[in-house]
């Protein structure tokens, strides 16, 4: 069984001069992701690798959740193809993750995990929150045979508050 856990990145801030990859994070963002990353730390699920876009508000994101769950940054990298808003590229990712590999946190951005979200699980969600985890199981073996899997969880900020 393989698991894939999608964390969007928390609010970021429209204020700054800079380019879209170097974004931050609002403080409602920050406080949103917090919010999530301890409710998600509750559970009795052991992530074996973590992946995030490059993006500093994806990046952001991730770091919170790392310290919140106390995972090794050595079982953390950063990949270029997670910048992706279609969600080819994410795809293409996961479908090719080692197969020794059973429980992947990966942090990017919308619409690719949307559009994954829906195209993967067996429920729509109209649309992954800014900071919102979703859980997907598939019961294959192989990243690469992954189709239509099941949501085990969402976690949206607005839940939570």
């Amino acid at each position: 069984m393989k698991n894939l856990i999608l964390v969007r990145h928390g609010k970021s801030s429209w204020d700054y001069n800079v380019g879209d990859r170097d974004r931050p994070l609002l403080e409602k963002g920050i406080n949103d992701v917090h919010l999530v990353a301890s409710k998600f730390s509750n559970q009795d699920i052991v992530i074996e690798r973590v992946f995030s876009s490059p993006a500093n508000r994806a990046l952001h994101t991730c770091m919170i959740f790392l310290r919140t769950l106390k995972f090794p940054f050595s079982k953390f990298q950063v990949e270029n193809t997670l910048y992706d808003f279609s969600g080819d590229g994410v795809s293409s990712f996961v479908k090719n993750l080692p197969q020794d590999i059973n429980n992947v946190m990966i942090f990017g951005h919308n619409n690719a995990f949307t559009n994954l979200v829906n195209t993967w699980g067996d429920q729509y969600i109209e649309n992954v929150t800014t900071s919102g985890l979703v859980h997907l199981s598939f019961k294959v073996d192989s990243w690469s045979d992954i189709s239509k899997g099941s949501i085990r969880q969402v976690l949206f900020p607005k839940q939570l508050r």
